[in-house]
């Protein structure tokens, strides 16, 4: 029993040693043939989510090195070191926004943030179609509030790197009804801190959200947001970008793309497009059967028509970041700048 038990103890050791070896190399075969494998099996999705977040937070991840001036791009005048990005809804609190910067995207986007703590939906809330390459969540926004991201944000702001770059998601409580006073508080906390600020208008999971998007409400949005933004004590003021749905009729699309290039409206870009409440007929997973977005491999094809398609409404006058479905560097297109999602 001694010897076996030694023998136990060793072969774990060995295990555990070589694993966190691979790890901390980022040997994506490894990743792809045994962490991930294993960690699937082991946690729910959003179990995963926070062991990913914690990970980045602590400093427990493979650093990229790597960096290449021919990926460098200049936009809206500022210098991204490439053109892949992590979209919203990763680290949503704003907890790990150095760490996240070192896995080697060009830039991040944190949030969604409200402006008062809200819980989100009820658990289970995300679900993984594996054989899709996709997620299905309904988070519901739940966000911690904008004075505790605001504090995470100014304690990195204070360690930041000249070319990092970060963006923040600006979200409205479930139970507001002024959406526009929401997004206001939004950018009047994290206007002096942020590169550009996403106006999010599209998550599926809050009741009503969505119909943000019509021509009326999103005018009023858009100048309640830009007003704020122009008061801004600081001389480079953030962008505005706004987050739209992949889901949109020919009406949407034209409302919006008449709202964001009338003269003076303030908006830089669009960001499109969050995640789609459609279900394609190719999925295979039993969970497409789960309510809320859909994000990866299955929208890629609906986002890149939706670019395609903004571009031409707004004869190319708005920067835009494509999201969705992003897997490899094929996936990116010279006209815009990208996130994973």
């Amino acid at each position: 029993m001694s010897k076996l038990r030694t023998i136990f103890i060793v072969s774990t050791g060995a295990t555990v040693l070589f694993s966190g070896y691979e790890l901390h190399q980022g040997n994506p075969k490894f990743y792809a043939n045994v962490a991930m494998p294993v960690i699937q099996r082991l946690t729910s999705a959003e179990s995963a989510h926070r062991l990913g977040i914690l990970s980045a937070k602590y400093g427990l991840y493979p650093r990229c090195s790597n960096e290449y001036e021919r990926l460098q791009i200049t936009v809206m005048g500022k210098k991204f070191r490439n053109p892949i990005g992590l979209a919203a809804g990763f680290d949503k609190h704003i907890e790990a926004p150095a760490g996240l910067l070192n896995f080697g995207f060009g830039f991040i986007e944190v949030g969604g943030v409200t402006p008062v703590p809200q819980p989100g939906n009820d658990k289970p809330r995300v679900f993984r179609l594996c054989e899709d390459g996709a997620i299905i969540n309904r988070y519901g926004f739940n966000s911690e509030g904008i004075p505790a991201a605001v504090s995470r944000l100014e304690r990195w702001s204070k360690q930041r790197q000249p070319d990092d770059v970060i963006a923040v998601n600006l979200g409205k409580n479930k139970t507001t009804t002024d959406a526009a006073s929401d997004y206001v508080k939004g950018v009047e906390a994290f206007g002096p801190l942020a590169d550009f600020l996403v106006i999010n208008i599209s998550s599926p999971n809050t009741p009503g959200l969505r119909q943000l998007q019509g021509q009326e409400q999103l005018r009023g949005i858009v100048t309640a947001v830009c007003e704020a933004r122009d008061k801004l004590v600081r001389a480079d003021k953030p962008p505005i970008f706004i987050k739209i749905a992949p889901d949109l009729t020919d009406k949407d699309k034209i409302d919006i793309a008449t709202v964001v290039t009338q003269k003076n409206c303030g908006v830089e870009g669009l960001i499109i497009s969050n995640t789609t409440v459609s279900r394609p007929k190719t999925l295979m997973s039993p969970n497409k059967v789960e309510t809320g977005g859909l994000s990866g491999k299955p929208l890629k094809d609906m986002s890149t028509d939706l670019i395609r398609e903004m571009y031409r409404l707004t004869s190319g006058r708005l920067t835009l970041i494509g999201v969705g479905g992003v897997f490899t560097g094929k996936n990116y297109t010279p006209r815009h700048i990208i996130m994973l999602n």
